[in-house]
């Protein structure tokens, strides 16, 4: 192996305004190609899942040395959380949400 190909997932909650869900690849774009040993290949919004938007972001380590990678990749996730909090853009995770109505009894109230 001459280098590694990286490809991995983030999901985002539902209510990320619009602006935002634009400018995440952007982000992520930025800041993979800010590591000396990354080569950005792309970053898409992939799929509306059951309770996160997700992406998925592709970069390449030049080098089959796994401490590289794991450096660099370690690098670039802090760096999206860091970003992420900066923006106030949230990651998702497993959640459901619940809609309660008042039924009618039927009955006549006297």
């Amino acid at each position: 192996m001459e280098r590694r190909r990286v490809v991995f997932a983030i999901g985002v909650v539902y209510y990320t305004s619009s602006a935002q869900i634009r400018e995440i690849p952007n982000i992520f774009k930025s800041i993979v190609s800010q590591q000396e040993n990354a080569f950005f290949d792309r970053a898409y919004l992939k799929s509306f899942g059951d309770f996160s938007i997700n992406y998925e972001i592709v970069y390449y380590i030049e080098s089959a040395d796994y401490v590289l990678y794991m450096d660099t990749h370690q690098a670039i996730c802090m760096n999206i959380f860091d970003q992420f909090e900066r923006e106030g853009i949230e990651f998702a995770f497993p959640t459901q949400t619940l809609f309660l109505t008042k039924q009618s009894t039927g009955k006549i109230a006297s």
